[in-house]
């Protein structure tokens, strides 16, 4: 096949979409750098889409690695500030129960303190008043400043901002091969997912923020990055259980975090390592279910009776020697590569390890490192900026303008939407439901469509959370193919609707049993029998019964 060359140039090429990658492309193009952010797939596909949204306060870290806990706090406090629409303000408690060293207690809050975490112990009778979802039987408390975040706001969010700062966007695009001439990278080759099309792309530089994939990447300059593939899976139950993180004093261990968020509270993670051919397909298992609520059930009893909806799990980026098998120990630290230092190669920046928590310091870092390499003086401004949506002049506004009580469906979409909720068509028609569990309105889906980046159901679930909800898309998804129809034709939305149904069971199949079974038979039965998409595997739901 022909390759294209594509005219224009960039100052920057961006590789990967998660919460890094848009971060670094929303700094760049802040900084006035002409900007190209490129993804294989959608937005937040991997292991940004795939974590528990914990707002780190740091604390978890603050015993085995105080820097990452140190990071964590100052942009737990710059995220609270600039990206409010993302963030919940959940407050959290790390517990200590019976079998569990107390002593360790008083280790944690002094290393909070060194790393500057407002850590406070507390009496567990209180703890228990302002959080009665906690294990009764616990000996001891401490309260920080844990909270909720959205990864997929956040990360659109950043996306919107570049994209209104200059920089271009391309999803569904694969990095092929780094166009490297005389030991100097100059550019892309992409391979567009939908039409197999090569095209070739310039650039004075490029980013690898490919997470866990960045090895794969750095690979076509023949540079070789040690990554460590630790697997994290987690489960989703069917309603708040909490109100408030817990967390469970000790050293870093499998289930030790519950996190509400939205309508749902989320059990993580265990931590093993895999091997990379493994990274694309991640399945939870049996064992791993177990252990998530089998330890669960420790800070939170209720867990043992609440309906799990599904089970996902995610890879972590992080980069280390080989004698870790779980990967528990190494640094959550930022890894910044120059390549023309480290391994000769000019024109090629690394950015990996780190968390979600510290998104957009690894974006400073990364921008800083560009823009001294290409002669930019420009100073980082996102820790001031505030990301669309999240603007406070435009919240108090529309507050002051609210003459009359907003709806369950009106506050939703204006939850996950703030300022930019302004922008969804709201007549009679759009403003009716689509998805009743998430409250998602047919208004929402045509502005996801049209400004979000939208092209199938799965893209739509990310900046919605349709189908993400108590039913898992059983009603809502054929609704919402119904509006994806218009403007991406029948035969197109169908075979989406096949995509996202099965989506949706690989996350089920793990805990298919009591109502989530039910729900996946209730689902086979509408897809299938009313539907008539014949590919939905009857023989593995019946297999689990």
């Amino acid at each position: 096949m022909n390759t294209q060359q594509t005219p224009k140039a960039y100052d920057v090429i961006i590789i990967g979409a998660g919460a890094t990658g848009a971060g670094t492309a929303r700094d760049c193009a802040m900084r006035g750098l002409s900007t190209l952010l490129v993804e294989r797939l959608d937005f937040t596909a991997g292991a940004t889409g795939r974590n528990h949204g914990l707002l780190h306060s740091g604390a978890r870290y603050a015993v085995t690695d105080g820097e990452s806990a140190s990071e964590c706090i100052k942009e737990n406090m710059i995220l609270r500030r600039i990206a409010r629409n993302c963030v919940e303000d959940t407050g959290g408690f790390f517990v200590t129960l019976p079998e569990d060293d107390l002593d360790y207690q008083k280790l944690f809050v002094e290393s909070c303190h060194k790393a500057g975490i407002n850590a406070e112990a507390v009496d567990p009778k209180l703890a228990l008043q302002m959080e009665p979802a906690i294990n009764k039987d616990i000996i001891g408390a401490v309260k920080v400043p844990d909270g909720a975040v959205d990864p997929f706001r956040l990360t659109t969010a950043n996306v919107i901002d570049a994209q209104r700062h200059g920089a271009d966007v391309m999803t569904y695009h694969k990095v092929e091969d780094l166009l490297l001439t005389n030991g100097r990278v100059h550019g892309v080759t992409l391979r567009d997912a939908r039409t197999g099309e090569l095209k070739n792309i310039e650039a004075r530089l490029v980013i690898n923020a490919g997470g866990i994939w960045g090895h794969e990447i750095a690979a076509k300059a023949g540079i070789r990055i040690n990554m460590f593939p630790a697997k994290g899976a987690l489960l989703i139950f069917g309603h708040r259980v909490n109100n408030i993180v817990i967390n469970r004093c000790r050293k870093p261990s499998d289930a030790d975090i519950l996190v509400p968020g939205d309508t749902i509270s989320l059990i993580g993670t265990t931590s093993s390592r895999v091997p990379y051919d493994s990274v694309d397909n991640m399945e939870v298992t049996q064992e791993e279910v177990d252990i998530l609520l089998r330890e669960g059930m420790q800070i939170a009893p209720s867990l043992a009776y609440t309906r799990i909806l599904r089970a996902y799990a995610g890879v972590r980026p992080l980069v280390a020697a080989d004698n870790d098998p779980s990967g528990r120990s190494i640094s959550r630290g930022i890894v910044c590569l120059d390549h023309a230092k480290r391994d000769g190669v000019e024109g090629f920046i690394t950015i990996t390890g780190g968390k979600l928590m510290t998104y957009r310091l690894m974006a400073e870092w990364a921008t800083n490192m560009a823009c001294e390499k290409l002669g930019v003086d420009a100073k980082c401004e996102t820790a001031e900026k505030y990301l669309p949506g999240s603007e406070p002049e435009n919240r108090e506004e529309r507050e002051k303008s609210h003459t009359i009580a907003l709806s369950t469906e009106q506050l939703a979409i204006e939850g996950r939407h703030g300022s930019l909720s302004s922008q969804i068509p709201k007549d009679i028609n759009d403003d009716a439901m689509v998805c009743e569990c998430e409250k998602v309105s047919v208004g929402e889906i045509k502005y996801a469509i049209d400004k979000l980046h939208v092209n199938n159901l799965v893209n739509l679930r990310r900046r919605t959370r349709l189908g993400m909800g108590t039913c898992q898309g059983s009603i809502c998804a054929c609704r919402a193919s119904a509006i994806m129809s218009k403007r991406f034709g029948q035969t197109a939305a169908l075979t989406d609707l096949e995509s996202f149904v099965n989506e949706r069971w690989k996350g089920m199949r793990p805990v298919a049993w009591g109502q989530t079974l039910v729900e996946a038979e209730f689902s086979a039965w509408i897809y299938e029998g009313v539907c008539g998409l014949g590919n939905i595997n009857e023989k593995t739901i019946c297999d689990n019964k």
